[in-house]
């Protein structure tokens, strides 16, 4: 079984190194080490900024690839048209367990990060300056990086900076769970997508974006686009962190120029010389067969061309000695438990997604394969966040890339091979725990309320469906087909909802107390009339 990742791998370079500058001699530039190796930084004022951006092609490195002169531009803009301070957050949330580039930038390089950040808040007029972190390690080491430059979090502070710790979780890392928990909300996504530009932090437009996007501006800077030009490709120059794990020998962290082969990045991780597959991009992601790997070079353009994805720069082989579909499962398993659990599509369809996968591999047939191909249609672009968009990608990846294996599980008796777990994840499948006692772990809690359905009033409106898909379904008679359920705790407040909103008054919370405080969220409600009092 394939370890965990530390959250310091090793690190290797490609080339001469450009974030990586200065690894070679300390474990950690401080303050005088990150001058002595890159030197100072003068400001930049905020169009000629915008326009180093763009002559990079600077695009965000936390998966989706944003125009990063757009997204300044955009803050920018907001900003003077409502008159307000905007607000630079640096997403340092790295919660795949595949994923270790922007923890190694956060630990090692801490003022590389600082320095782009800063750039951007001087050019902005920002006064406000977050950085969001999941683990120990990248808390202490920005921490420490903030107290080295003199910067804090008091009102006489002429830039208030902070760092801001969430839980690790998949969906932390997404713009608006790490906007929302800024602002004092749990770090999941809200029922609905905001732009943090215009509409971010203290609802201020807010310049986000991940660690190494702004390590990357720094480092253009300072050297100037012409000869941060001179690295890497034409059309997207400079140089790519990567994290390479999976069936590799030596798992690690290496910053290579773009245009690199794919085959020699995993030639320098111990891959397989013929690998059965690579995933490419991380668990959002997609599969490229070990003909693909030939043709790739390390780019977005490239990747996109072969059918892989850059994402958030995460490499993992596979041997030809596991089952992909296998492994491919435990992924599944995991991307479901991830879910933030308030999106029905996602929080309903990503086990369902997950119980089709293991159906193909228990025999299921070509029925278990329909099975899952629909539910991995039906959650896309249903979700506050990208997290069911990325896992539908994934499955539908997988799919795709493994047909004979497919067919095998499919059409016979399996392929014959075991599950070897080369694909990371967390000890025990889950993430960490993260921050114990926050609001985090109080929404997420075992569920304290039953919500219970009185046939004899029903009459197949439907709407707790509508409201609470997480608990109703409808059947085929357009009536529930559950009659009792529990509420999960983070849906507590639609449970309320849906009874209140009950044309024909047939829902009813009740409360489980045995060895717990009363709920702060719902009554206890009794039989007769005081449900019908609550549904006025």
């Amino acid at each position: 079984m394939n370890e965990a990742l530390p959250d310091v791998p090793e690190v290797r370079v490609v080339g001469l190194p450009q974030l990586t500058s200065g690894f070679d001699l300390v474990e950690r530039l401080d303050l005088p080490m990150h001058l002595k190796v890159h030197g100072p930084l003068e400001p930049i004022g905020g169009e000629k900024l915008a326009q180093l951006a763009e002559r990079i092609n600077l695009r965000g490195r936390g998966g989706a690839g944003f125009p990063f002169h757009k997204k300044l531009r955009s803050v920018a803009d907001a900003a003077i048209k409502r008159g307000v301070r905007p607000v630079v957050v640096i997403n340092g949330s790295e919660d795949e367990p595949a994923c270790r580039k922007d923890t190694v930038l956060i630990n090692r390089a801490p003022h590389l990060i600082l320095d782009g950040a800063l750039l951007c808040a001087e050019a902005l007029g920002a006064r406000t300056l977050v950085v969001g972190v999941t683990r120990e390690s990248t808390q202490r080491s920005m921490e420490a990086a903030l107290a080295e430059r003199g910067l804090s979090n008091t009102r006489r502070s002429a830039l208030r900076a902070f760092v801001q710790r969430n839980p690790v979780r998949m969906v932390t890392g997404a713009a608006a769970s790490l906007v929302r928990s800024i602002d004092g909300g749990p770090a999941i996504p809200p029922g609905r997508k905001t732009s943090a530009s215009q509409n971010g932090v203290g609802g201020a437009p807010t310049l986000l974006s991940n660690a190494e996007t702004f390590a990357q501006l720094a480092i253009a800077a300072r050297i100037g686009p012409e000869r941060y030009g001179n690295t890497g490709l034409y059309d997207e120059p400079g140089t790519v962190m990567l994290t390479v794990s999976g069936a590799v020998a030596r798992p690690m962290v290496i910053e290579v120029p773009t245009g690199v082969p794919l085959r020699y990045v995993l030639q320098l991780a111990g891959a397989p010389p013929v690998p059965q597959g690579v995933l490419t991009g991380g668990y959002h992601g997609k599969w490229i067969d070990a003909a693909t790997v030939n043709e790739a070079v390390i780019s977005r353009n490239s990747l996109d061309a072969v059918g892989g994805s850059l994402g958030a720069g995460a490499i993992l082989p596979i041997t030809q000695e596991t089952c992909p579909l296998g492994e491919s499962l435990r992924v599944a398993q995991w991307l479901a438990e991830e879910s933030a659990g308030q999106c029905g599509p996602c929080y309903l369809g990503l086990p369902a997604a997950a119980r089709g996968m293991e159906d193909i591999l228990n025999g299921g047939g070509p029925a278990a394969l329909e099975a899952l191909k629909q539910v991995a249609k039906n959650v896309k672009r249903r979700g506050a966040c990208s997290h069911p968009d990325g896992s539908a990608m994934f499955l539908e990846s997988t799919i795709k890339a493994f047909t004979d294996d497919l067919a095998a599980h499919v059409l016979g008796n399996g392929c014959g091979r075991p599950v070897e777990g080369v694909l990371p994840l967390f000890e025990g499948g889950r993430a960490p725990t993260g921050i114990p006692g926050g609001a985090e772990a109080e929404e997420n809690g075992p569920s304290r309320q039953k919500i219970f359905v009185d046939w004899t009033l029903c009459r197949g409106h439907g709407l707790c469906a509508d409201i609470l898909p997480e608990v109703f379904q409808l059947g085929a008679d357009g009536f529930p087909t559950v009659a009792q359920a529990n509420v999960p705790r983070y849906a507590e407040a639609k449970a309320l909802r849906a009874v209140r909103r009950c044309p024909a008054l047939a829902l009813r919370i009740e409360e489980d107390t045995r060895g717990q405080a009363p709920s702060r969220n719902l009554p206890v409600l009794s039989q007769g009339r005081g449900r019908r009092a609550l549904g006025r």
